[in-house]
């Protein structure tokens, strides 16, 4: 039978013993202990960072740095090493159930009941039991809060009719986003399957979708709560939810072979990281990689968009009923570069000098290219705003009946 803790027992028992906990065995993914360390005060506060990657110090024998609205990597350590990713694939499981109540295949509100294959999971819990029942939104928030094996299987039969059948959906979305040295057995990272294995770079493409759904940071923020009108407490194993500025998320793990890992997210000023860390020696390795990374970039970098110093001057259309298009971007050119040289960015465009009508809207007319010191950053398209059709034949001679009638004047 589940345990009882009361909100206020659990904010006492962190008050008094200075530690998270976490109900049932204090262990993640494995029927080991993961070892409890107690960090520094201070230990997440921003530190003197350089602003070069080159002087950054990340124990983390993998990591990865990824600026969330471009994808832009800032730092990468053996982030192609496919290692145990633990807890970490949850992530996967949790994109999955994001994208499904997005698309309106899972409600929040509905039902999800727990197997007995779901309940004799082990490892990180909320004690399941066969038959028991929760709304999705409860079964969410202890996958994301407490990494709740229980919960993870009974929402993957939920969704896939089986553990093996969600594992296979994780793997398709996986290829569709381009995480081509990932492989999932299951969707806890429970068992240390040797053939379970993903990468950083993985890991943070996978996060980076999962962000998208910025609802999901109701659940990934939570430091605290509880389950079974309160009667269950939840801990995030998190601590960077907590104490790290801005952190929005995201996910721990730890096995005794794959260590401990983390994918952190936090944002600042509007502009969001993500930091990936794999097989660290400690907890307290992992949250300072982890730190080092996101202090890093929200120190050194800046999320800039370049304009045109100066409005683009309409193209001539040849034969057009219009005589003239109005040139314009055709996306936004989001960069993201250091903060020392986002006042030095040069914006250049390139126009057609003339068009010949028919012109269709997005039809390209021209290129503007952004550049640091002669280096060239990107390049963005630029695009007729509407369409023009060609002059038809009554057109002209509409137009000429006009001149004669009227005078050039004439209307």
């Amino acid at each position: 039978m589940w345990r009882k803790l009361t909100a206020a027992g659990l904010a006492a028992l962190i008050l008094l013993t200075g530690t998270v906990y976490a109900e049932g065995p204090s262990l993640e993914d494995t029927m080991e202990s993961e070892p409890e360390e107690e960090l520094p005060a201070g230990f997440f506060e921003d530190a003197s960072i350089p602003t070069d990657a080159e002087g950054l110090d990340v124990p983390a024998p993998s990591a990865i740095l990824m600026e969330k609205e471009t994808g832009t990597v800032l730092f990468e350590k053996n982030a192609d090493e496919r290692l145990r990713p633990a807890s970490v694939t949850k992530v996967m499981t949790i994109l999955l159930i994001a994208e499904a109540v997005d698309s309106g295949a899972l409600s929040l509100d509905e039902t999800v009941t727990c197997s007995a294959y779901a309940a004799g999971m082990g490892g990180s819990q909320v004690f399941l039991e066969e038959g028991e029942q929760m709304p999705l939104s409860e079964m969410l928030k202890c996958i994301v809060v407490s990494s709740a094996n229980d919960a993870a299987v009974a929402v993957a039969e939920h969704m896939a009719g089986s553990e093996q059948a969600f594992a296979a959906r994780m793997n398709e979305r996986a290829q569709e986003l381009g995480m081509v040295n990932t492989h999932f057995t299951n969707c806890t990272g429970l068992m240390d399957d040797p053939e379970h294995l993903t990468t950083a770079r993985d890991i943070a493409i996978m996060s980076r979708e999962l962000i998208r759904h910025d609802w999901i940071k109701q659940y990934t923020t939570i430091w605290m709560d509880t389950i079974r009108d309160g009667q269950f407490g939840l801990s995030n194993t998190n601590k960077m939810v907590r104490f790290y500025e801005g952190a929005t998320g995201l996910k721990t793990g730890y096995t005794s072979s794959a260590g401990h890992c983390l994918s952190a997210t936090a944002m600042r000023d509007g502009v969001e990281y993500i930091a990936v860390v794999l097989h660290c020696a400690s907890s307290a390795e992992r949250f300072e990689s982890a730190k080092t990374l996101l202090s890093y970039a929200f120190g050194a970098y800046t999320l800039t968009e370049p304009k045109p110093t100066e409005v683009l001057p309409p193209i001539p259309v040849k034969l057009g009923r219009a005589a003239y298009v109005q040139p314009v971007a055709a996306q936004a050119s989001k960069l993201v570069v250091k903060k020392a040289d986002a006042a030095s960015l040069e914006v250049a465009v390139e126009l057609t000098d003339a068009l010949q009508a028919p012109v269709e809207e997005g039809q390209e007319v021209g290129l503007m290219t952004v550049s640091l010191g002669g280096k060239v950053l990107a390049e963005v398209p630029v695009v007729a705003s509407e369409a023009v059709p060609r002059l038809t034949w009554w057109d002209v001679a509409r137009r000429m009946l006009r001149t004669l009638f009227f005078g050039s004047q004439g209307s």
